[in-house]
């Protein structure tokens, strides 16, 4: 089917209201529009040079956390979350209790994630896996009552206060085993042509359309894009999140999922999509030349502490994954004394690694700020 003959979709009569029934999408899919090649040449150019850069830095693993604990706190927040980065690389005991429930949906993202991403090792991307990775992001979390890791049994709805006066109203869920089996189909489908930031395009607005669950849908569906990337191997680690982007263009993004569903405009919603992936891959190349050299900087640092070196290089490295500390958890993973911990912790407060921002007697939390700064905001970027 070409884009530009594309229908969305129909309403279709409920009791009291009306629903949306989407297209199927799982069929061959062509476009005349030449801006679509040319964003599909360059998302595919900048996607595989981000994937080069998780493929020769060293001990990449440990900056992946960080950005998968950024995607969490930016995802969150677009639904309403408000955690920040400072407050999501924290433990719970260091959070303010009326911040919490926000921490914990942050924490069960990167659960969430981290999980999605071993299961892919064992099994391909399916519905099961998104099941299974709902449940981990709702548990014990605001929307545990809302049937974790289940499909909606209940019309659910967008906006507004009840269906009288939303602002769109997904399909009934009677049609969603249809509906799921035909995207599932449509990711793994070897028998189109149709290339696979296009397919991750469709599927994520797909996703969104038809709302599958009765809470976490958006945070899902932009998880689902980088397990979609991950699964079919354009990327070889989950470092490509589209969330920042997202949020610093909120309304365009709503605005270009509505205009698919009102205007059968599926044309503008991909080059949306691509334009998104473009900047994202850009950014985060930028982020991982930054740690590059933010890390060459530090390791000269650190040869300036002589015999308290070996252990100053062991402290970074779990700073790279975890960029709060205090010195008890230095003692710990170190195996010393509190006394030459301390030691530690003010030589590396002494030239510029960590800062005490607790303003605390006791129980002070040191971080590594230079290095969470790498992962500030887009806008900050």
């Amino acid at each position: 089917m070409k884009f530009e003959s594309f229908t969305s979709g129909s309403w279709q009569q409920q009791y009291q209201y009306k629903s949306f029934q989407p297209t199927r999408i799982n069929q061959e899919w062509s476009w005349d529009d030449p801006r679509i090649n040319v964003l599909l040449e360059k998302a595919t150019k900048a996607l595989g040079e981000l994937n080069a850069f998780t493929l020769i830095v060293p001990d990449v693993d440990l900056f992946i956390h960080m950005h998968i604990i950024k995607e969490a706190n930016t995802s969150s927040r677009i639904e309403g979350t408000r955690t920040e980065m400072d407050e999501a690389v924290l433990d719970e005991a260091a959070i303010r209790p009326e911040r919490r429930d926000d921490w914990r949906e942050v924490r069960n993202y990167v659960q969430a994630m981290n999980s999605a991403i071993e299961e892919l090792q064992r099994l391909p991307l399916s519905m099961r896996l998104l099941r299974t990775t709902h449940e981990i992001l709702l548990s014990g979390a605001r929307g545990e009552r809302k049937t974790p890791g289940e499909f909606r049994r209940s019309q659910n709805w967008i906006g507004g206060t009840s269906l009288a006066d939303a602002a769109f109203i997904p399909p009934h869920h009677d049609e969603l085993p249809d509906l799921l089996t035909d995207l599932e189909v449509f990711w793994h489908n070897d028998s189109i042509q149709v290339p696979h930031l296009v397919r991750c395009a469709l599927s994520h607005y797909q996703f969104e359309t038809i709302h599958p669950f009765l809470d976490g849908n958006g945070r899902i569906g932009r998880l689902l894009i980088t397990l979609y990337l991950v699964s079919h191997g354009l990327l070889n680690k989950p470092s490509l999140y589209l969330s920042a982007h997202l949020e610093k263009h909120r309304g365009a993004y709503y605005d270009a999922l509505t205009r698919v569903r009102v205007s059968h405009d599926l044309g503008h919603w991909v080059r949306f999509f691509l334009q998104a992936m473009v900047e994202t891959a850009e950014n985060g190349k930028q982020t991982f030349q930054r740690i590059l050299t933010l890390r060459q900087e530090v390791d000269a640092q650190i040869v300036t502490l002589g015999r308290r070196a070996e252990n100053g290089h062991t402290l970074v490295r779990r700073l790279y994954q975890e960029p709060v500390v205090n010195v008890n958890q230095v003692a710990e993973l170190l195996g010393i004394k509190y006394y030459a911990a301390n030691q530690l912790v003010g030589a590396l407060v002494d030239i510029g690694i960590l800062q005490e921002e607790t303003g605390w007697q006791r129980n002070r939390l040191f971080v590594f700020r230079r290095y969470l700064n790498v992962f500030g905001d887009e806008s900050e970027i």
